[in-house]
């Protein structure tokens, strides 16, 4: 690229870098864009650019394929329903040991590695995630849905310099604890936070309609296309956080292609975007 070229790349992301600059960013990470190691070290290299550069980003990730990976090699089947992981006693210290153990300490590392300050967090820790029993659908056993954050503990991190990595076993009363899908906690999470956007990297362009990318929705034609059945199954939970997180003032989410590399920093700092931006 000439450098011309770049200087009008800088020039282009300028007024993106003083908006955001203090805002918290919860990023949702999963998908293609965790297990493809170019991928992950492309998220990485932008989470490390949006601390440097001024803002608070929040990662929150999930890690389902790898759990069920690990269930398979503990004898353990994986049953889904509606697309949340059945969770009895057993499930939960496998997803626990891979999410908060294995995974989460990975993205540390890959984040350091590129010059960040990331600290690795289970929900359970300082009871930052706080749930309760998802009872619909019924049958699920130890999924939980969020029902408390603890931003201090996030917010003394970032105020620090920090990165933190969440992953989504949270705390419960009387149980072990909970499984909680990444989607949902996030948007709880952004939520909390008082987030300036909420970022889902997927494994897919964003919301599409007729095989075009829909680059702006408002709530009201988020559910239209709910129910004309243009939304539906894997992207309903992404969908739900994004209304929910909007419902509570988060101003942005956004629906990304994870499989793009770098693609956080094309929404965030160009004025095109990439993927579908939900607006209250």
């Amino acid at each position: 690229m000439a450098a011309i070229d770049i200087s009008q790349v800088l020039i282009e992301a300028l007024p993106y870098i003083q908006r955001f600059s203090g805002k918290t960013i919860v990023i949702k990470y999963g998908g293609n864009a965790m297990t493809d190691p170019g991928l992950a070290s492309a998220v990485a290299q932008d989470v490390v650019l949006m601390r440097c550069v001024g803002m608070n980003p929040v990662l929150v990730h999930g890690g389902g394929p790898q759990v069920s990976a690990w269930m398979r090699l503990a004898g353990l089947e994986a049953r889904f329903v509606d697309g949340l992981r059945v969770t009895d006693e057993p499930t939960l210290e496998v997803a626990e040991m891979v999410l908060a153990g294995k995974i989460n300490k990975e993205l540390v590392r890959i984040l350091n590695e590129h010059g960040g300050s990331a600290v690795g967090l289970s929900g359970q820790d300082g009871r930052l995630l706080v749930a309760r029993q998802l009872t619909h659908p019924p049958g699920l056993g130890l999924v939980g849905e969020v029902t408390a954050v603890n931003t201090s503990l996030i917010q003394e991190l970032t105020r620090a310099g920090h990165i933190p990595v969440i992953a989504t076993i949270a705390a419960g009363a009387g149980v072990p604890g909970y499984n909680v899908n990444a989607d949902t906690a996030a948007g709880a999470v952004a939520s909390a936070l008082g987030a300036e956007k909420v970022i889902f990297l997927t494994d897919v362009a964003g919301i599409v309609r007729d095989g075009k990318v829909l680059g702006q929705l408002e709530a009201a034609q988020v559910l239209e296309l709910v129910q004309q059945g243009v939304i539906s199954g894997g992207m309903m939970p992404k969908v739900e956080a994004c209304l929910s997180a909007l419902q509570a003032g988060v101003p942005r989410a956004h629906i990304i292609d994870g499989r793009v590399p770098h693609s956080l920093l094309l929404e965030l700092f160009t004025d095109r975007g990439i993927g579908t931006m939900l607006l209250p």
